[in-house]
């Protein structure tokens, strides 16, 4: 759970000065390297909005339909989160 916890809130900051590094391979974990905003705006690009509204029903993914609107909410609901992620991983 700390690794979700950490990829989630770790992008919200801004003017974070660390170098990026290019993603290292860790065979048991799918989504290292991979940030929030990237995982779903690759799915709102495959799916668009009302099919992920479907699948998960939020009112982010169904009425405020914004990438910002959709991190915030995910970063404050495991549930949510961890179904977007099962998502992304179960398309890898």
């Amino acid at each position: 759970m700390n690794r979700q916890k950490n990829c989630w809130q770790g992008f919200a900051k801004k003017g974070n000065s660390e170098p990026m590094t290019s993603p290292v391979s860790h065979p048991r974990d799918a989504l290292h390297g991979i940030t929030p905003e990237n995982i779903l705006n690759q799915l709102v690009q495959r799916h668009g909005w009302g099919e992920m509204g479907r699948r998960i029903p939020i009112r982010c993914f169904q009425f405020n339909l914004s990438v910002k609107s959709s991190l915030t909410f995910l970063r404050k609901t495991p549930w949510a989160r961890q179904r977007v992620e099962d998502w992304f991983i179960a398309e890898l």
